[in-house]
């Protein structure tokens, strides 16, 4: 089965991440799979926006594969985290409008798959944020991304603590840009891409360019940073014994 499901609903895709066994976690398929479809989705005239969301009731994405990323060595970093970036940029690179539909819990890649979405939507109750120290792994990719939407504060207490912040609380803090019922969370996301999809789609794609524009070479040093860390990180052993404790705890 597709670890991304796709269906257009007039003038707007949406994009279902699909691995609802596995809470959507993100692995090498769905890394491979949604920058092919979002290439795609940016080729056809006919979509004008298009909303990313998760398959299932319990998650938008609760991050990366555990299971993958326990049975890596330092010598996959570079591969994998060239491929996560790639996803990332095929996210950040659409020229057309994007939107998180947060429908369940969103962690780690999952979180930062929403933040580079132009727009995301969330539900009072949910839970999001960047986990990744508990896995015996540096907070890179989503810190580095994080400089662009909080203060280093509010940064720092995220990735130092790893903990999941709510809803109601990320949407305080500008990380979420509309808060509704959890029933209307898609809804409230096609609602905004159709008013997104209606505006001139020349004028969105230069807003869009420019966005780009500013961060462009952050987002580059970001691929680096997260090679370089990371490396260091599996080559302690950490990760390794972290995500093997996680993962023996929750088969128990």
């Amino acid at each position: 089965m597709p670890s991304v499901l796709c269906e257009t609903l007039g003038a707007v895709a949406v994009v279902r991440l699909n691995r609802p066994e596995a809470l959507n976690a993100v692995n090498e398929t769905m890394r491979s799979e949604l920058p092919a479809l979002l290439a795609k989705l940016e080729a056809d005239a006919a979509v004008r926006a298009v909303v990313i969301t998760g398959a299932g009731e319990r998650a938008f994405s609760s991050g990366q594969d555990l299971e993958e990323a326990a049975a890596f060595t330092a010598a996959d970093v570079d591969g994998w985290f060239t491929r996560a970036h790639a996803m990332f940029a095929a996210i950040r690179g659409m020229n057309k409008p994007t939107v998180a539909a947060y429908n369940g819990v969103a962690a780690g890649a999952g979180y930062q798959i929403g933040l580079y979405c132009d727009l995301r939507v969330g539900y009072p109750q949910m839970k999001l944020g960047q986990p990744e120290v508990k896995a015996g792994l540096g907070s890179i990719l989503g810190t580095s991304q994080m400089m662009w939407h909080l203060p280093i504060g509010l940064n720092a207490q995220l990735s130092l603590t790893g903990e999941l912040i709510s809803g109601e609380r990320a949407y305080a803090l500008g990380l979420l840009n509309y808060l509704v019922a959890r029933e209307q969370v898609l809804s409230q996301a096609l609602e905004v891409a159709n008013l997104l999809a209606g505006h001139p789609p020349m004028a969105m794609q230069l807003t869009k360019e420019r966005m780009r524009e500013i961060t462009q070479a952050q987002f580059d040093d970001i691929l680096l940073a997260a090679k370089k860390y990371q490396k260091r990180a599996y080559e302690s052993g950490e990760p390794q014994r972290q995500m093997a404790a996680f993962l023996a705890a929750r088969k128990k």
